[in-house]
C-alpha cells in the first residue's frame, strides 16, 4: 500500500488544527477529507462513536469528501464525530489502514493503533497511548512571520502595545455567556486604555453572536476585529499571534491555550468556570449544583469511565505554575514576561517516532 495519509476534518477548528499539525509534521503525501454530519444527530455520542457504519453514525455522504479506494496507509482523526469514519475506512481497507486518534476517543482505546492525548483526559497507561504535555499545534516562527508580513500593514496604524484577544465559546461545563463577554470586554479595554495600546480581536466558530456583541460593546480603544467565517480564504489568526505584544484567551480551549502559550509572549487566561464566592448562601450553592452542566458532569463522573471525563484546569494550572500564563479574572492578572518555552519539538518528536514505528518507515526528523 502506498504511504498516503488521510486527514479527517470536522467542523471543530481545534480538532482540525491538531490533525493538520500532525499531518504537516509527518511530511508524507496527505489529503484532507472533510466529513459532514446530518443534523440533528439522533444517537448519543457514546453509541455513534462505537459504530463502524457511516449511516448509523449520521454521516452525510453526499456533502462529505469522497471516501473510496485506494485506501490510505494512515488515517488521522480527532473528535468523536471522526471516530466511526476512521474505523469504517480501516474496515474497507481489509484492516490494513492504521488509525491515529488525537485527544480522547469515545470508542474503546483498542479501536486505534495509537491515541495521542493530553493530561486533561485521564487516559490509562496503555501501549497504544502517548501522553504529551499540550496538543500538537501549527504555531511556528516561520508561519507567524509569513502571516504577519501579509497582514501587518492592516494593523500598522494601531498603537502599541497590541493585545490579541482570542475568543472561544461554550464547551462542556464552560459557558461563555453575554455577561461574561461583557466582563471580558471591560477587562481588556481597561488594560489597553491604561497602556495607550490597542486590541486585535478574533472570535471563533463557537462564539455566540450575542456574547460577541456584548464583548464588542465594551471596547472604546483602537481595535481591529475579525469575525470568524467558515471556509474563509484569509484569516489573520496566525498574524495576530505574530504581531501581538501580549495575548488574552478564553480558557476553555486547550488548543487555543497551547497555540498562545508556545509563542513565548505574555499570556492572560480569562476563566470561564463558575466559582461560587466563599460567602455564598445555601440557596445559591443548591441552585449551582442543580444547573444542567453541573448535573451532567456529576452523572459523567458517576456512570462513565475515568477517561470519558476531562479537567481542562489541569492544563491551565500547569501553564500558570510554569510561568507561561497568568489569570486575567482571578487573583494575579499581572502581565509578565513569559517563561522560556519547553525544549523545541519535544512532543512533536515523540509523536513522530511512534508513528514511524507504527508504519515501519523512516520519517523526517
Amino acid at each position: 500500500m502506498e504511504t498516503v495519509v488521510w486527514l479527517l476534518q470536522s467542523d471543530r477548528a481545534g480538532d482540525n488544527n491538531q490533525v493538520l499539525a500532525l499531518g504537516e509534521l509527518l511530511g508524507l503525501p496527505a489529503t484532507r477529507k472533510r466529513i459532514v454530519y446530518r443534523s440533528p444527530v439522533l444517537l448519543p455520542k457514546i453509541v455513534s462513536a462505537r459504530s463502524r457504519n457511516l449511516l448509523v453514525a449520521g454521516v452525510d455522504r453526499r456533502r462529505s469528501a469522497p471516501l473510496a479506494p485506494p485506501w490510505p496507509a494512515l488515517v488521522i482523526s480527532a473528535g468523536r464525530e471522526m471516530e466511526p469514519v476512521a474505523r469504517w475506512i480501516r474496515r474497507q481497507s481489509g484492516g490494513r489502514t492504521r488509525l491515529v486518534h488525537m485527544g480522547r476517543p469515545w470508542a474503546p482505546l483498542e479501536a486505534f493503533d495509537l491515541v495521542i492525548s493530553t493530561p486533561q483526559y485521564a487516559l490509562p497507561e496503555r501501549d497504544n497511548v502517548l501522553m504529551i504535555g499540550l496538543p500538537l499545534h501549527r504555531v511556528h516562527r516561520a508561519r507567524l512571520a509569513a502571516a504577519a508580513s501579509v497582514w501587518g500593514a492592516r494593523f500598522a496604524h494601531l498603537p502599541g502595545p497590541r493585545t490579541a484577544v482570542l475568543l472561544g465559546g461554550s464547551s462542556g461545563s464552560f459557558v461563555f455567556s453575554p455577561r461574561k463577554g461583557a466582563e471580558l470586554g471591560r477587562l481588556v479595554n481597561a488594560r489597553a486604555r491604561a497602556e495607550g495600546g490597542s486590541l486585535l480581536v478574533t472570535d471563533s466558530a463557537r462564539t455566540c453572536p450575542a456574547t460577541f456583541e456584548a464583548f464588542r460593546a465594551e471596547l472604546t480603544v483602537p481595535v481591529y476585529v475579525y469575525r470568524w467565517q467558515e471556509g474563509a480564504a484569509a484569516n489573520p489568526y496566525f498574524a495576530f499571534l505574530g504581531v501581538a505584544d501580549r495575548l488574552v484567551t478564553t480558557g476553555e480551549s486547550v488548543s487555543m491555550l497551547a497555540e498562545a502559550s508556545v509563542t513565548g509572549k505574555p499570556l492572560l487566561i480569562y476563566d470561564l468556570a463558575e466559582h461560587l464566592p466563599v460567602d455564598a448562601g445555601a440557596w445559591q450553592r443548591l441552585r449551582a449544583a442543580l444547573c444542567y452542566h453541573a448535573l451532567r458532569d456529576r452523572f459523567a463522573r458517576l456512570l462513565g469511565p475515568a477517561y470519558m471525563q476531562r479537567d481542562i484546569e489541569i492544563i491551565q494550572r500547569q501553564l500558570v505554575a510554569s510561568g507561561r500564563a497568568d489569570w486575567l479574572n482571578r487573583c494575579g492578572g499581572n502581565l509578565r514576561e513569559a517563561a522560556p518555552r519547553p525544549a523545541a519539538m519535544a512532543d512533536d518528536l515523540r509523536a513522530l517516532g511512534r508513528i514511524r514505528d507504527l508504519l515501519g518507515l523512516t520519517l523526517p526528523c
